[in-house]
């Protein structure tokens, strides 16, 4: 293992790292945390917003639903009026940012680490790393994975079960594995929310 100090800087430039004791220690405590967080009692909803605060880099005015799997903790940070479905995973081993107004459905998968292709290049664990953003108003549907420094642009939906390998324009929809843009959002969906469903919000009594 080599020093927290060390490993940091390597991240930041992109080059391979090792997990270091102290960050495996930081690792583990994070994890307790999350842990209690999972089994929190629905109902403990100020318990729970503590538990935010104490895992995360930074938790807005969002919800959060349990149960939720995460690396570090700190590396990630979660804006305003988000909604973070079930299953949520961070691999936050670098720098994670969930902007305002974010949807994630169930078991979302936010990756900022990966290992070199050739066996003898990581043997050892190494790693590497890469940030992730998600932008402001962006719809991740469910089972969506983002891998390595991707960036999702502002109000993107993400289809569901899609591997996001590469960044996503903003005001588009795209999906698939690997993911890719289809179209871009119109007006056509300012009337019309699923199919041919139209939007009727003040047509009910």
């Amino acid at each position: 293992m080599m020093s927290k100090k060390e490993a940091e800087q390597r991240k930041k430039e992109g080059k391979l790292w090792l997990d270091s004791s102290l960050g495996f220690v930081q690792a583990q405590t994070v994890k307790f945390f999350a842990g209690r967080l999972n089994r929190t009692w629905p109902i403990n909803i100020p318990g729970r917003f503590l538990l935010e605060k104490m895992i995360f880099g930074a938790f807005g005015k969002s919800w959060l639903e349990p149960p939720v799997n995460i690396c570090v903790g700190k590396n990630t940070h979660i804006g305003d009026g988000c909604y973070i479905n079930f299953n949520a995973s961070f691999v936050d081993d670098y720098t994670v940012t969930i902007e305002d107004n974010v949807l994630f459905g169930p078991n979302v998968t936010i990756i900022t680490t990966g290992h070199p292709v050739h066996p003898e290049n990581r043997k050892n664990g190494e790693m590497y790393c890469a940030p992730v953003t998600v932008k402001r108003g962006a719809w991740l549907c469910s089972n969506v994975t983002v891998l390595p420094g991707v960036t999702i642009g502002e109000n993107a939906v993400i289809g569901a079960g899609s591997v996001v390998t590469k960044d996503i324009p903003a005001n588009t929809i795209a999906m698939g594995v690997p993911c890719k843009v289809v179209r871009e959002i119109d007006d056509n969906d300012k009337i019309y929310y699923y199919k041919d469903r139209h939007i009727d919000f003040g047509k009910i009594d």
